[in-house]
């Protein structure tokens, strides 16, 4: 088993920054990929960001490119979500994930692994 706990949301005002972590800890050797989710309300959860475990290649929802940067710091096993030039609409429930395969990182049913999600607010 994975274990995921996030931090760092909050409430922010357009235009502003905040930064999202996820440390993971139990298994991780068997991660194969990271990714950021989230879930605003009445919507359906969608892909933000991802990057494999073992660093390299990242991956980037459009509505995000240029504004998210996602990184991964080895020695403590966390993936940490930079945001900037927030808009009102990156409101939502922001969830980490694991999966353990290679695939398409967008779709989150293929996630074997999530956090407990942590509030973001944009205020314009």
């Amino acid at each position: 088993q994975v274990q995921l706990v996030e931090s760092g949301g909050g409430l922010v005002q357009a235009g502003g920054s905040l930064r999202l972590s996820c440390a993971a800890s139990g298994r991780t050797f068997s991660i194969y990929t990271m990714g950021w989710f989230r879930q605003a309300p009445g919507k359906e959860r969608e892909f933000v960001s991802a990057v494999w475990w073992t660093g390299g290649n990242r991956y980037y929802a459009d509505s995000v490119k240029g504004r998210f940067t996602i990184s991964r710091d080895y020695a403590t096993n966390t993936v940490t979500l930079q945001m900037n030039s927030l808009k009102p609409e990156d409101t939502a429930v922001y969830y980490c994930a694991a999966r353990r395969t290679r695939g398409d990182v967008s779709i989150s049913s293929e996630y074997d692994y999530w956090g407990q999600g942590t509030q973001v607010t944009v205020s314009s």
